[in-house]
């Protein structure tokens, strides 16, 4: 696996770098869609248990907002600082904010992201017809509604675990083992693209105790292993496409499979 986010595009033709600030800013207003939907999605919940909270639910939904905003914040900074130094990119992104074509930096992940879309919605599937019993919702107007993983699962989650901790795993791993010269090796690449994709794995484990009640065996090995496969998938799309691959791929699983689950 090497890191090739050019995606075979002619250097001559690389997009033109926007200011980290700029790019940074656009890239935490992509993010932010997902995580007032997600955000929202408490409120009933809240509101249900509101005897029990210590705060008025709307203040509780509203520290819950600004706390996730200020997590997408950091790792869309790190992302900015870190990733031009290993290699990493968001092409279609920077080219548009530089003032070129977003389309052709776009046009070059397409493909391998729907690949990776596609892939993914039949893992989801495959997975749908695994899962523990505790992990099914007795009622299905319970689930996750679309717009919900479409936004945060399948833009603000990229932008967290790929751009931001999968970049950082990248460059300490960089800084250490090759005292951050040249480009950095597969080996250290895979290493990222597989820490970061069990890390997305254990960051859906609240979720599965919310659902199951309890996190047995079971559960917990279904979570990770079911999450970290398509970790591995987006983030191999990150470090060979760019980061809009990884994102189109993951929008696309959730979509695709959404009529099928």
């Amino acid at each position: 696996m090497a890191v090739d986010t050019a995606a075979g595009a002619d250097a001559a033709h690389a997009p033109a770098q926007p200011g980290k600030w700029r790019l940074g800013g656009a890239l935490w207003l992509l993010g932010m869609p997902g995580v007032v939907a997600v955000v929202w999605t408490l409120l009933p919940t809240l509101k249900a248990n509101e005897a029990l909270l210590p705060l008025a639910p709307e203040v509780v939904l509203l520290l819950s907002g600004l706390q996730t905003s200020a997590l997408l914040a950091l790792a869309v900074a790190l992302g900015v600082w870190l990733a031009p130094r290993v290699g990493l990119q968001a092409p279609a992104v920077s080219a548009w904010l530089g003032g070129q074509p977003a389309w052709p930096g776009l046009r070059a992940q397409l493909l391998p992201g729907i690949v990776g879309g596609v892939a993914g919605a039949a893992w989801l599937w495959v997975l749908s017809r695994l899962a523990p019993t505790a992990l099914q919702p007795s009622d299905p107007a319970s689930a996750m509604p679309l717009v919900v993983k479409l936004l945060y699962g399948g833009i603000t989650e990229e932008l967290m675990v790929r751009w931001g901790v999968m970049t950082l795993l990248l460059w300490l791993g960089w800084r250490l083992l090759q005292r951050g010269q040249g480009r950095p090796g597969k080996g250290l690449v895979a290493l990222a693209v597989l820490l970061s994709a069990v890390l997305f794995a254990v960051g859906h484990l609240p979720a599965a105790q919310a659902v199951a009640g309890v996190l047995t065996v079971p559960v917990v090995a279904f979570v990770l292993v079911g999450n970290t496969v398509f970790g591995l998938v987006a983030g191999w799309l990150f470090a060979r496409q760019g980061l809009e691959a990884s994102i189109i791929a993951h929008v696309l699983a959730h979509w695709l499979s959404s009529p099928l689950l």
